[in-house]
C-alpha cells in the first residue's frame, strides 16, 4: 500500500486556524491525537494517530510484534508529525506522561545536551526514536496536551482502539530499535 500523502498544512477555515506566526509562516493549526500500546510490555505493540486540519482527518496506526508501550507513545507522535510536507502549528495530545513531559519539561534536551545520558548517569531508553523526533519539533511549533486515558476522551478512546487493534494484527515486524538490543 503506497504511503499516504502528506497533508499540505493549507491555511484552513474556522475556528482550527491561528494567527499567523514566523515559524509557521501563517499556516494553519493541527490537532493530533496519539497513543500507543502493548499487549505485554515488552509484547506485541501498536501506535496510532489521528490527525484534524480543517474538514481533513487522517487516521494512521501500524505495530511491531515484540516493543514496549513507551516507544509506540513515541512512535505515534514520529509517524504523525511526518505527515505534515510544510511547518505547521501542532496542538498534540496523548495520554503519556513520559512523552508529553520529556518534551514540555526539557528533559528531551537536557538528554540531547548531556549525550544522551539522563540525571542518574544512565543511558536515555528509545533514543532512536527522540532522535527521529527532534527534527520534526524543529521544524514544526508542536503544543503537547497530556489528557488522562481511559477517561471518556472521545478522541483518545479512538486512537487507542486503533493502536490496540494494530498491536493485534497478525504477523507484525521487528522493531529493530528494540528487539536488537533485547
Amino acid at each position: 500500500m503506497p504511503a499516504p500523502r502528506p497533508l499540505p498544512c493549507e491555511p484552513a477555515p474556522g475556528p482550527a486556524v491561528k494567527e499567523p506566526d514566523q515559524k509557521t509562516g501563517g499556516q494553519g493549526m493541527v490537532v493530533i491525537h496519539t497513543d500507543g500500546s502493548c499487549l505485554g510490555n515488552p509484547g506485541p505493540g501498536g501506535w496510532a494517530a489521528k490527525l484534524a486540519y480543517g474538514d481533513k482527518v487522517r487516521r494512521l496506526s501500524g505495530g511491531f510484534r515484540k516493543t514496549t508501550n513507551n516507544r509506540m507513545e513515541i512512535l505515534s507522535s514520529v509517524m504523525a508529525l511526518s505527515q505534515l510536507s510544510r511547518p505547521c502549528m501542532v496542538d498534540l495530545f496523548s495520554d503519556s506522561r513520559y512523552l508529553c513531559d520529556a518534551v514540555s519539561k526539557g528533559w528531551l534536551y537536557n538528554w540531547l545536551k548531556k549525550g544522551w545520558v539522563k540525571a542518574d548517569k544512565k543511558p536515555v531508553l528509545n533514543r532512536d526514536l527522540w532522535e527521529r523526533l527532534l527534527p520534526l519539533l524543529k521544524k514544526h511549533r508542536v503544543r503537547f496536551h497530556w489528557v488522562e486515558g481511559h477517561a471518556g476522551h472521545a478522541d483518545n478512546e479512538e486512537v487507542d482502539d486503533l493502536a490496540r487493534a494494530a498491536a493485534s494484527r497478525p504477523d507484525l515486524p521487528p522493531d529493530t530499535g528494540f528487539e536488537e538490543k533485547d
